[in-house]
């Protein structure tokens, strides 16, 4: 990029792409900043929520109309009206996180300056749909948020900045994507007015490096109690809240919102994975401590609660997804 002189500087006109609740701290970044006019903000549409579908605004939708900021909610960006309406804010860069739409060229070559992408991952790694959930499942010691200068690809644009910090392995998907966007919004603030100057040189990923994600499915959420245990555990804290983690037992669906693991359990390796036990669930090779489970239809208790309640789940199996009855249970409680 080329520096601009200080006499040149003038507000940068920025367009905002986001929609879920990660991006609200960036946006409040953006409105916060002197050096910036925020002239719109581009989401998703309404989405039905509830047992009624109402449509309802989300995140960022929210927080702009407070903010009193104008919103754009195209229903496909590809469109040629949507790339037109865009481009008629005249803004000078872009900011995106969470928008959870891919931006085509058209819209990329709008803002002078380009599209800054906030991804909470430390890219190359974990690309794609869901990386905060990706980070806990794979054990990741260290994570971080990364900006990149958007291209075509999906999350491939150079390096811009980037934030990291360890792991404990206690995080939640809920608790690190809270500190994600906290920590997304705080980058943000001291890397705009530098690449609006033109000081930043974006250096580009390492290919060899990286990982991809998926969007997550509600088939994800079913644990599968012949796995390792500490994996096991892993998808307990990275699938919450969606599309959380349940077994299929014969008293229905029993959605599991806490849990630990105990490697190596004496008496585990005497009983087959998927059988309940006093505290919790045998997996392949240790157990699974269940520390606050939901039975369907009731309410959220202790395993212990669920044992008083239910004294014969203790000694039955997990129903596998292979069995015909798993898949015609039906329940709102995962």
């Amino acid at each position: 990029m080329t520096a601009v002189p200080d006499r040149q500087r003038r507000p940068a006109r920025t367009v905002f792409f986001g929609s879920g609740a990660f991006a609200v701290p960036a946006l409040d970044a953006l409105v916060d900043d002197a050096e910036v006019e925020l002239v719109g903000v581009v989401s998703v549409p309404d989405r039905p929520v509830g047992r009624r579908r109402e449509p309802a605004p989300v995140p960022v939708v929210t927080r702009a109309h407070a903010l009193g900021l104008p919103v754009f909610q195209p229903h496909t960006i590809r469109e040629t009206t949507s790339v037109e309406a865009i481009a008629a804010l005249r803004p000078d860069v872009g900011v995106l996180a969470d928008y959870g739409r891919i931006v085509p060229r058209g819209v990329l070559e709008v803002p002078t300056q380009g599209i800054l992408n906030i991804h909470p991952s430390l890219l190359p790694r974990h690309r794609g749909a869901s990386p905060i959930p990706a980070t806990i499942l794979a054990g990741d010691t260290e994570t971080g948020v990364t900006i990149i200068r958007m291209d075509e690809g999906l999350d491939t644009g150079p390096i811009v900045a980037v934030d990291s910090w360890p792991l404990d392995g206690t995080e939640t998907a809920q608790t690190l994507e809270s500190r994600a966007a906290d920590a997304a919004a705080a980058l943000l603030r001291a890397t705009l007015p530098l690449w609006l100057r033109g000081t930043i040189a974006p250096r580009p990923q390492d290919e060899s490096a990286a990982t991809s994600t998926k969007p997550l499915r509600r088939e994800d959420g079913r644990l599968d109690a012949d796995a390792p245990v500490v994996e096991l555990e892993r998808r307990v804290r990275a699938l919450q809240p969606w599309p959380g983690t349940w077994v299929e037992t014969v008293a229905g669906r029993l959605a599991i919102w806490r849990a630990e693991a105990v490697p190596g359990w004496i008496g585990s390796e005497d009983v087959e994975p998927g059988r309940f036990g006093r505290f919790g669930l045998h997996a392949r090779d240790g157990y699974l401590a269940l520390r606050e489970v939901q039975p369907a239809g009731g309410r959220r208790m202790t395993f212990d609660e669920l044992v008083r309640g239910r004294p014969g789940i203790v000694g039955s199996s997990v129903i596998p997804a292979a069995s015909p009855s798993a898949g015609s249970r039906r329940s709102s409680s995962a």
